[in-house]
C-alpha cells in the first residue's frame, strides 16, 4: 500500500490537473485511510448495500412515524420493525412468523421468550 501510494503522489503531479486520470487518482488519495482499513481487513464488505437496504424502511416510514402516538409508541414501532427486519435476514417469512408469535406469546413462559426469535422458531422457515 504503501508503494502504491508514493506512484500516486508522483504520478499526480505529472498530470493535468483537468485529467480524469488526475480526479481519479486525487479521489483515492482523499479516501485512503478507508482504503487502507478495507484493504486491512478482509472482513469488510466492498459496498454497503445491506446496510442501505436495511435503512430504507426507516427511511419511507419517516413522515408516518410523527405520528405514533408516544415515544413509547414510536419504540415499540422501532422493535417491531427490527424483527421483522431480522426475519428477513434469516429467510424467515415476517407475516407467518408474527403470526405464530402472536399466537404463542399469551402462554409462553418469560424465560423462554428467546425461543421465538426469528433464528429459533424453526416452523416458519
Amino acid at each position: 500500500m504503501q508503494s502504491l501510494y508514493a506512484w500516486l503522489k508522483g504520478q499526480i503531479k505529472t498530470l493535468s490537473v483537468h485529467a480524469e486520470t488526475a480526479q481519479a487518482f486525487g479521489y483515492m488519495l482523499k479516501q485512503w485511510d478507508a482504503l487502507n482499513v478495507f484493504c486491512g481487513d478482509g472482513w469488510l464488505e466492498i459496498y454497503n448495500n445491506i446496510a442501505e437496504n436495511a435503512l430504507r424502511g426507516v427511511a419511507l416510514g419517516r413522515k408516518n412515524w410523527l405520528f405514533a402516538g408516544s415515544d413509547k409508541g414510536g419504540e415499540a414501532a422501532a422493535i417491531i420493525d427490527s424483527l421483522l427486519g431480522t426475519c428477513k435476514l434469516n429467510g424467515v417469512e415476517p407475516e407467518g412468523w408474527l403470526r405464530e408469535v402472536i399466537g404463542k406469546i399469551n402462554d409462553w413462559p418469560s424465560n423462554q421468550v428467546h425461543e421465538l426469535l426469528p433464528w429459533n422458531l424453526q416452523s416458519v422457515k
